[in-house]
């Protein structure tokens, strides 16, 4: 048993799933035990309270592979009794490369390699450290609003390609910025081509007029230019559902810009009431909606990061020099949370 565990009544190494859990545990007295966990908010439960009655007033150290997602979640509720250490997966998997080099994986094994990781090698890992509940938050606002971003970039770009297969002319008439108000009211207002060459000029100018692109001339040579065009099809086989999916398309991402205006004023109002909201707004082109990202990446540990190099290292900016005789490769860093990058 490694002394430097000493303080642990218990060394644990979970490897873990959706539905079930692996789990190897060691204890004070040496004893490995191998047992099943359910993903469930009362199994979890139990099993902490199983352990504080067995281990009472003492800690239980616990190494596993995520730091986000069901688990993680659950067993941060429990940091008066756990001390959690994530593992990054490809340390995991180098670990395991090195005493399995026949290649196996199963679970009971990583369970077991990710106990060993923190019995031998605790002095290489991170303690997770809890941050105040305003960082956490605007952490978790700036991350699940950046994913709703990410979903209606999917959203447009599914709408794209449903206009270039029977309306590509909508795409002249209105640009590639397809998820602003102009773009979305158009594709409603006028779905198909043949709508939009029976609309009168002074209909199609008003609208224009209405969304603020006011240049006569812009419009003109726009108007001039489609009226000498033909449809890309007239196959109503084609037309209608493509026409039908692009409206679909275009509610949808309405539906995702209200929910993104949700997210922006929350994280303003959150990003408002932070302590170190005035440090970070100050930094040069950091916006409502990057400031507060580069707030929770830095978080109000000051003790967190020793110098830029290792905010530069966390976050995947740092050069990484690998050399080997006379040869040396200078390249980025290939494994990072591109989140933080």
């Amino acid at each position: 048993m490694n002394t430097g565990q000493a303080e642990y009544a218990v060394v644990i190494g979970i490897d873990w799933a959706h539905t079930i859990h692996v789990l190897s545990m060691r204890d004070m007295t040496g004893q490995i035990t191998a047992m099943e966990l359910e993903q469930s908010p009362e199994a979890i439960r139990r099993w902490i309270e199983d352990l504080k009655a067995k281990y009472p007033g003492q800690r239980i150290a616990v190494a596993m592979e995520q730091t986000k997602g069901p688990l993680a979640y659950a067993l941060r509720e429990y940091v008066d009794v756990l001390d959690l250490y994530p593992v990054n997966p490809m340390t995991l998997a180098s670990f395991r490369k090195a005493w399995a080099t026949s290649g196996a994986k199963d679970d009971p094994s990583d369970a077991d390699f990710l106990r060993l990781l923190l019995e031998k090698h605790r002095e290489l890992l991170r303690l997770w450290q809890p941050t105040d509940q305003q960082t956490h938050q605007l952490a978790f606002l700036s991350e699940k609003r950046r994913k709703l971003v990410d979903i209606r970039t999917k959203l447009v770009q599914q709408l794209m390609a449903a206009l270039k297969d029977y309306y590509p002319q909508a795409l002249t008439l209105i640009g590639t910025d397809l998820h602003d108000v102009m773009s979305r009211n158009f594709i409603l207002a006028w779905p198909t081509f043949e709508e939009f060459k029976r609309a009168r000029r002074e209909t199609i100018t008003s609208f224009y007029y209405r969304h603020n692109c006011r240049s006569r001339k812009r419009i003109q040579e726009r108007l001039d230019r489609i009226a000498a065009e033909v449809p890309l099809t007239t196959n109503p086989a084609l037309v209608e559902p493509s026409k039908m999916m692009a409206v679909a398309l275009v509610k949808q991402i309405v539906q995702m810009n209200a929910s993104i205006r949700q997210f922006d004023k929350a994280i303003a109002e959150t990003f408002k009431a932070h302590q170190d909201a005035p440090i970070f707004r100050s930094f040069p082109g950091a916006g409502a909606s990057l400031a507060p990202r580069i707030l929770t990446i830095f978080g109000t540990d000051r003790d967190q990061w020793a110098d830029a190099s290792a905010v530069q290292k966390f976050s995947g900016i740092a050069p990484v020099v690998e050399r080997s005789g006379k040869t040396m490769w200078v390249h980025r860093r290939f494994a990072c949370p591109f989140f933080a990058r």
